[in-house]
């Protein structure tokens, strides 16, 4: 009897693949064979067609292609200019943010503010959360 390998690595999943279709083998054909050996939802068939045809077009790489998608929008540079435009007005609002910055939407500003910067709103006014016990009693 077989031993299931559980939780295999996906480039290991591919390799099998790969070496499989260089074999000749069909997709049906290494689905079945794959899905003996690895846990039952190891990936699904058309996946293993997907992968088959890729190997066929002549990808060689069994691993993921990398950071694909939207670029971050808040930068190092940036994150540094909010924080120098809010240090000069502590009584800002998002919205003058937005204004300084209109390139940026008001959520990224937000973000910024509260998360990267970690500003937080206390009477009107946004102040460092890092606040000793004789500032919070003023």
């Amino acid at each position: 009897m077989l031993r299931k390998i559980e939780s295999p690595a996906k480039c290991e999943l591919r390799s099998v693949i790969r070496f499989l279709r260089a074999e000749g083998s069909n997709a049906a054909e290494i689905h079945r064979r794959m899905s003996k050996v690895y846990e039952e939802t190891f990936m699904s068939d058309s996946k293993v067609r997907k992968w088959c045809r890729n190997f066929d077009a002549g990808r060689t790489d069994v691993h993921d292609a990398g950071a694909q998608g939207r670029k971050p929008v808040s930068t190092d540079d940036l994150v540094q200019r909010v924080d120098q435009a809010i240090r000069g007005n502590r009584r800002f609002t998002i919205s003058g943010l937005s204004d300084l910055f209109p390139e940026i939407s008001r959520l990224a500003l937000y973000t910024i503010a509260s998360e990267r910067l970690e500003y937080r709103k206390l009477c009107a006014r946004w102040v460092p959360k890092m606040l000793s016990d004789h500032h919070k009693t003023q």
